[in-house]
């Protein structure tokens, strides 16, 4: 059951957001916020600044990718395949918060939210390089966690697990350059031996010894 605060923060945020709000949920006694993308800076803006809401921190800030979303017999996925998640936290109402903002397939972008909470700044960024998600207006959206030359988007459902080239820091070229794999390919799946017809090496032995 939810807790009474989460029921008074969803009906406020209801009250607050109006149509900017495509839908609210709470589960495991957390609010999630289903909010229309384009208005995502006035909805964070509005959150953080109203005194019923005080979300004056961002907690996280995430990309999402849903494209195999209930694969393994779940509820499939209907939205757009792309989403990012914000995390806020009100100081004063000691209460957390869940945003949803769906992102559009073809254009891969929405606002930043970086005016509104500072802290924004490299959470985007990271969204940027891992999803491709790219955040207008913000002042330096460059790749934080792979290298600059780097190619795709590594949290990318379809990103594939082992790559054709291998990567290093030439100390003569003062730069990371790339070359093909040098390492022959492994298939990771475990083996599952059958007891009946494992035959340990001790075993062998002593049928050897008693012939």
């Amino acid at each position: 059951m939810a807790r009474p605060k989460l029921q008074t923060l969803q009906q406020t945020a209801v009250s607050l957001l109006g149509s900017a709000l495509r839908n609210s949920h709470i589960d495991l006694n957390e609010l999630t916020l289903e909010i229309q993308t384009d208005r995502i800076v006035e909805i964070c803006t509005i959150l953080r600044d109203h005194n019923e809401t005080r979300f004056d921190q961002l907690i996280d800030l995430c990309g999402m990718d849903y494209s195999s979303y209930g694969a393994e017999g779940g509820e499939s996925w209907t939205g757009s395949r792309y989403a990012v998640v914000y995390h806020l936290m009100s100081l004063d109402h000691n209460v957390r918060i869940r945003l949803r903002a769906p992102v559009d397939d073809a254009s891969m972008s929405l606002d930043s939210v970086r005016d509104v909470w500072a802290g924004a700044d490299w959470f985007e960024r990271e969204a940027f390089d891992l999803y491709g998600i790219i955040f207008n207006g913000h002042p330096d959206l460059r790749r934080l966690l792979t290298d600059y030359g780097f190619i795709g988007h590594p949290f990318r459902k379809d990103f594939p697990l082992s790559g054709d080239v291998e990567m290093h820091y030439d100390e003569a070229q003062k730069r990371v350059v790339y070359k093909p794999v040098t390492v022959e390919p492994r298939v990771l799946v475990p083996r599952t031996i059958r007891k009946d017809v494992f035959r340990s090496s001790a075993d062998e032995k002593t049928e050897e010894s008693a012939s």
